[in-house]
Order: C-alpha cells, then sequence, then structure tokens
C-alpha cells in the first residue's frame, strides 16, 4: 500500500518521500529515498503511514513530535482501537487523518472506492481534508468502536473462512482433478481464497487477531456444530428452518437472485 501511494500522490504533483525500514518505499525515481523514518517526515506537509498495525501507535509516538506544526499525520491501519488513542495523544500541532481504505494495491483508480473515517479530533474537518485528497473516493464515517466491530465482519471472518478454506484445500493432492469437477460455487470460492492468499502472512494475522472477532467467529463455530450435528441426528426440519431463516433475513436487503446472477457473471468474466 505504500508503494501504491505514493505514485497516487506522484499523479497529484506531491513530491514524495518514501522510507521503508526493510526495502525502497518504492520504485522509480520520482521517490526521494530517505535514509531514516524520522528523516522521511521532517518536511512533510502530510505524512502517510502504510505500516503493520501493531507497529503504528509506537511510529506516531516516534514522529508526531518531530513533525511541522500544522502538518497532517495520515494512518491507514484495519484496526483502530489502539491507532486512535494514539492519535488522541499527538501534540495539538498536528491534524490526525484516521481512514481505512477497503481495497489494495491492484486497483487502477480511486474512483468509486470505499473509504472509512474514524473521526479522531475534529471530524468535519478530517474529513474534509480526506476527501480533499482522495477525489472520486466514497467515504463512510463511522466511530472508532463501531468500526472494529464492523470490520471483524466485513475482513475477519471472511479472512478467517477463507484461510481455512484454501488450508484444506491446499492439502488435495488431486486438485487438477477438483478443478475438472467443479462448478461456478467452487470456482468463485477459490477464486478469492487464493487472492486473499496474496497478502502478507503478517497482514492476515493482524486482520484476524482483531479482538472483536472473536464474537463472530464463535457464533461462525457454534453455528458448523449445530448443523452437522442436526445432519448427522437426520433433523432434516431444523436444518431447513436455518436455511430460510438466512434466506429471510437476507432478503430485507438484497435480492439473492441477483446476486446468483452478479456470481455468474464474475465466472465468466474470471475466465475470458
Amino acid at each position: 500500500m505504500g508503494q501504491w501511494f505514493s505514485k497516487y500522490f506522484l499523479g497529484k504533483g506531491f513530491e514524495v518521500t518514501g522510507y521503508d525500514s526493510e526495502k525502497k518505499a518504492a520504485a522509480g525515481k520520482e521517490i526521494i529515498q530517505a535514509e531514516s523514518l524520522v528523516g522521511a517526515i521532517l518536511k512533510a506537509d502530510y505524512v502517510v503511514l502504510c505500516t503493520p498495525t501493531r507497529k503504528t501507535p509506537e511510529i506516531i509516538r516516534l514522529i508526531a513530535k518531530e513533525m511541522k506544526r500544522g502538518t497532517y499525520l495520515i494512518e491507514i491501519s484495519s484496526e483502530k482501537s489502539k491507532v486512535v488513542s494514539s492519535l488522541t495523544r499527538m501534540p495539538a500541532k498536528i491534524n490526525p487523518i484516521c481512514i481505512h481504505p477497503m481495497f489494495g494495491p491492484g486497483i487502477k483508480t480511486m474512483r468509486g472506492q470505499n473509504i472509512i473515517s474514524v473521526p479522531v479530533k475534529d471530524a468535519k474537518k478530517e474529513l474534509a481534508v480526506a476527501k480533499s485528497l482522495f477525489e472520486g473516493a466514497n467515504f463512510v464515517t463511522i466511530d472508532v468502536v463501531e468500526h472494529d466491530k464492523k470490520i471483524a465482519v466485513i475482513l475477519g471472518l471472511t479472512h478467517l473462512m477463507n484461510l481455512v478454506f484454501a488450508n484444506i484445500v491446499s492439502k488435495d493432492e488431486k486438485m487438477l482433478l477438483t478443478e475438472k469437477m467443479s462448478g461456478t460455487t467452487f470456482r468463485v470460492q477459490k477464486t478469492l481464497a487464493e487472492s486473499i492468499m496474496t497478502e502478507s502472512p503478517e497482514l492476515i494475522e493482524t486482520i484476524i487477531a482483531n479482538p472483536e472477532i472473536r464474537r463472530v467467529a464463535e457464533e461462525l463455530w457454534k453455528d458448523i456444530g449445530r448443523l452437522l450435528t442436526a445432519v448427522q441426528e437426520s433433523k432434516t426440519e431444523e436444518v431447513v428452518k436455518y436455511i430460510k431463516d438466512c434466506q429471510e433475513r437476507l432478503g430485507k436487503h438484497t435480492d439473492i437472485n441477483k446476486s446468483y446472477k452478479r456470481m455468474t457473471k464474475m465466472v465468466k468474466a474470471v475466465e475470458k
């Protein structure tokens, strides 16, 4: 994401300085390569942290006191509770921007992408600055507690399920035969799981380590056990009722028949 944001701001006409403790921040001669973390931020008007979530609070503490007065510190981590706590303790001279881009580095344009804005000190001002920097994006503002709860489902639950799915599928010694036999549903699920597996192990671990995921993960585990037990005990009516209740609840928010058609289109697009 650091490389993506570097290229994005270069395209907006900014002078970009990058620093990465492990490798070069971005390819290309346009990026000024800083020799140190503090050296990278001393003259910057905007500082964007694309760092591991667990390290972000400490990095904020280290650099905030060194930043120029009136500058903006933008962080993009996927879990916000500890990060927001650090942002609120920054010197008053620094403006915090706490966002969560809901896209990866594979996108080509900002237009239409979703960005979550988490208020820290001045919600209106922070959102206005974020919108000016990321024109064309769709913004949703939500407080830090609700953010982490929602992300537990949006990212945590999906990553957890797909990680386990990928692990099981990866042990299949007859994968070629499995793929020849597979239908639309399996192909979509396998593609999704494989795409998630392109992310770094550290990022995936951070996402599923969200404390809020325990609640939904326990519900997942409980329901799987309940359904398997019901099937084994031939409690057909109980399983059917579970499915119908789910269909009814989903139907209040979406047209599931259209969802099936979209899935079919997705498969055709992927296989072109």
